[in-house]
């Protein structure tokens, strides 16, 4: 049997796939100059603004575009497709591409030294970039076991480009390690959904599960659950698999850190939605338990970790933790609303997210919060800017667009009878905000000494901190903009 392959469907994956074996063959042939790391940085640029464009085409109209599709057979089950680029497909990648946008201006900032190979990076940028758009529209499990790794794998030689750095080379092998780990788990629970249902369509696995209880074993049905929780637990860091988080965005390069806490993210949370809520939809009362659970450990283990820390990337890493766990409460529900309020909050944490990593690289990336401290004095700007996406983390005003945020999940959870998870929740809120409102009082406490500084260039992580920041102060004001796109 051939496939016909739409091609209007896999256009975004599909430029970003193109644009790095182009980019590789660029610096191939080009100088190693400055010039050409300039290049090559706009290059990746324009590709990922054009796989955007794609979706915004794709979602403008308005179909359900499917490829890679196999007949519906005699027994009754209807003909599946391995990709299909719906609503929930093109919010994803819109997710991930416009945080893309942000890292990659990081990333040429980043590699404005000749330390980091430029082409190795946005190759592997973009190679990760591809996985992460595919995963979202990925329907069966072999598509979304390879697009996962996809987005894993070259993050793994991101983290070490950076030669001779110790701590990088260590949080390389860290990342490796445990996601070679949640790999294994994954699989072997993806293979006894297979060996359950002798299939890989997610439609179609959830067709054969619904079969009477006494066709499929239900021990080896729990089995397989827990594994694959277990395996996107890790790719999520939510507890008890969070241990890799902290080493490791501290040690990799700041966009690679931002990449791991946004993207990686979303990527891991797409496919835990597909695989919950359309192969698993019908074991609802067997994982969201289990889902509530974690996220409310995973909520309170990131805001107390995040309490501790005094360096800045490190407090950014657990609070991404405890984050993990609000996005993880509305699943919890396992309502036909709860993957909306998940992917409207991952939307809105996307932006305030990306945006204090960049503000945090234009002061180096590795600074302690205490080194914060009159920041306003020297760099009003940036202070402003930071202080604003803390704001928004901690979901107070005027940084309503994570309040509105944490408000979709909160109503989701009580609306879904979890009120033991809401008030986990709220009390958590509570602890975060300490640890926010801490930093942002560092900014705009005088520091002794402390003298302005110049005029700001306009560098490739200003436009990237602006660029954040328009559309976290979007959020915050019309908030409909976001929620219209996941309802």
């Amino acid at each position: 049997m051939i496939q016909s392959i739409d091609y209007a469907a896999v256009a975004p994956p599909l430029i970003l796939a193109l644009l790095a074996g182009a980019v590789l063959l660029l610096d191939v042939f080009l100088p190693r100059t400055p010039a050409t790391r300039t290049a090559l940085g706009l290059v990746t640029l324009a590709g990922v603004l054009g796989a955007l464009a794609a979706v915004a085409v794709q979602a403008a109209r308005g179909d359900r575009l499917a490829t890679f599709c196999v007949p519906a057979e005699p027994s009754g089950l209807p003909a599946s497709c391995s990709y299909v680029a719906d609503g929930l497909t093109q919010v994803f990648a819109a997710i991930v591409l416009a945080t893309a946008v942000v890292i990659v201006l990081l990333s040429m900032t980043q590699l404005a030294g000749a330390a980091i190979p430029a082409g190795e990076w946005y190759f592997l940028l973009l190679c990760a970039l591809t996985g992460a758009v595919t995963l979202p529209a990925s329907r069966d499990l072999v598509m979304l076991v390879v697009a996962l790794e996809l987005v894993s794998l070259p993050v793994f030689a991101l983290t070490a480009l950076k030669r001779y750095d110790a701590r990088a080379s260590e949080a390389a092998l860290k990342l490796f390690l445990v996601s070679v780990t949640s790999t294994a788990v994954m699989l072997f629970g993806v293979s006894l959904i297979y060996g359950l249902t002798a299939s890989v369509h997610l439609d179609r696995i959830a067709a054969r599960l619904a079969a009477p209880p006494a066709a499929v074993p239900a021990g080896v049905i729990t089995v397989a659950v827990v594994l694959v929780l277990a395996g996107f637990a890790f790719k999520i860091a939510a507890v008890p698999f969070h241990f890799w988080a902290g080493d490791v965005y501290q040690g990799a390069p700041v966009p690679v850190a931002a990449f791991l806490s946004v993207i990686s993210k979303a990527a891991g949370f797409a496919g835990l939605i597909l695989v919950l809520t359309i192969a698993l939809a019908g074991q609802a009362a067997l994982w969201g338990p289990v889902v509530a659970v974690l996220a409310a450990l995973t909520m309170t283990a990131g805001n107390l970790l995040a309490l501790r820390q005094r360096h800045a990337v490190r407090l950014l890493a657990w609070s991404s933790v405890a984050q993990s766990g609000y996005i993880l409460a509305a699943l919890a529900v396992a309502a036909k609303t709860s993957a909306a309020a998940s992917t409207a909050y991952l939307a809105i944490y996307a932006a305030m997210n990306a945006g204090a990593f960049a503000v945090v690289m234009t002061t180096g990336g590795r600074d302690e919060l205490e080194d914060y401290r009159g920041l306003a004095f020297r760099r009003p700007a940036a202070a402003v800017a930071l202080g604003f996406f803390l704001i928004c983390l901690a979901g107070l005003p005027p940084g309503l667009s994570g309040l509105f945020a944490k408000i979709v999940v909160f109503r989701e959870i009580v609306q879904g009878g979890l009120g033991w998870l809401a008030v986990v929740m709220a009390v958590n809120t509570v602890i975060g905000l300490y640890y926010y409102i801490a930093w942002t009082a560092r900014l705009f406490t005088p520091a002794p000494g402390a003298r302005p500084a110049g005029g700001v260039a306009v560098r490739p992580v200003t436009i990237a901190v602006a660029a954040a920041l328009l559309v976290s102060v979007a959020f915050s004001v019309a908030p409909q903009l976001v929620l219209s796109a996941v309802g």
